[in-house]
């Protein structure tokens, strides 16, 4: 009994210490500033899995990006498979070299995000609107930038700590 107890809390702190973290790309290239890539316009394809990975929902967006001095402004409209249209307005702010903060109307709080290499970690808390409740769920978003045009997103929605969903996309960045 002692050995299977030992044997699961080794176990568990092997998957603990295997996530990853920003750091864990800065090596990586080429490197993603969101600044250049959100700028102008880019299109995303998306797609909402529930728990257990059965795809719930899609959708295509259209993003306009502008940059301000240190804050990225971006305008997103968002067409879902069932027909539902929303629209998003981010304005995220440079902090430093590799951090940001982030606000939108249906964001909680303030989010954060931190680059390195060819990644970007995004965290924030959104009130998502389901079957006439609202809901908050904490999203942890990780971007990679593949090639100067080409960006994909996975996204892990979480409830009281516990994966409820995720959320993949595929960017694409228009011609300038």
């Amino acid at each position: 009994m002692k050995r299977i107890l030992i044997l699961g809390l080794t176990l568990m702190m092997l998957l603990v210490g295997c996530s990853a973290e920003i750091n864990d790309y800065r090596p990586q290239q080429p490197t993603l500033d969101i600044f250049h890539f959100f700028q102008g316009k880019t299109e995303a394809w998306g797609m909402v899995q529930g728990r257990s990975g059965k795809q719930l929902r899609r959708f295509h967006v259209e993003i306009n990006g502008d940059v301000v001095g240190d804050t990225l402004t971006l305008n997103e409209r968002f067409l879902y498979d069932d027909g539902e249209k929303q629209q998003r307005t981010w304005y995220i702010r440079r902090i430093s070299a590799d951090r940001y903060e982030g606000t939108a109307s249906d964001i909680e709080g303030v989010a954060t995000g931190q680059a390195a290499g060819n990644a970007f970690n995004w965290r924030y808390s959104m009130n998502i609107n389901t079957s006439g409740s609202t809901l908050l769920l904490h999203f942890d978003d990780w971007m990679y930038l593949q090639d100067g045009t080409h960006l994909f997103n996975k996204t892990e929605m979480k409830k009281f700590e516990v994966t409820v969903g995720t959320v993949t996309l595929f960017f694409t960045r228009k011609e300038q």
